[in-house]
């Protein structure tokens, strides 16, 4: 663009935007950065789920909790100890 800020950069530093779910046959969306959702999207196809059954599961471990965070903020809690688990395995 022009202004001096890498194209990575502006790919990672984004506004929250909504995306839509299914999580037992109910739509639902959720508001989460983009970022965030490519990370969900590439785990999903990294473990051979669909993105949808991925966040059921991350939603079904979030209300086993008390209290339980929002799904967004459950999500981006899930990534980050994936990657931490994944990255102490290498």
């Amino acid at each position: 663009m022009g202004d001096g800020v890498p194209e990575t950069t502006r790919q990672i530093f984004q506004p929250a935007a909504k995306f839509s779910v299914t999580i037992a046959g109910h739509a639902t969306s959720l508001r989460i950065e983009p970022l965030f959702w490519r990370a969900l999207v590439r785990e999903a196809e990294r473990l051979n789920l669909p993105t949808n059954a991925l966040v059921a599961r991350i939603d079904a471990e979030r209300l086993a909790q008390a209290p339980s965070p929002n799904l967004a903020s459950a999500i981006r809690q899930w990534l980050f100890s994936r990657a931490m688990t994944l990255t102490q395995d290498q």
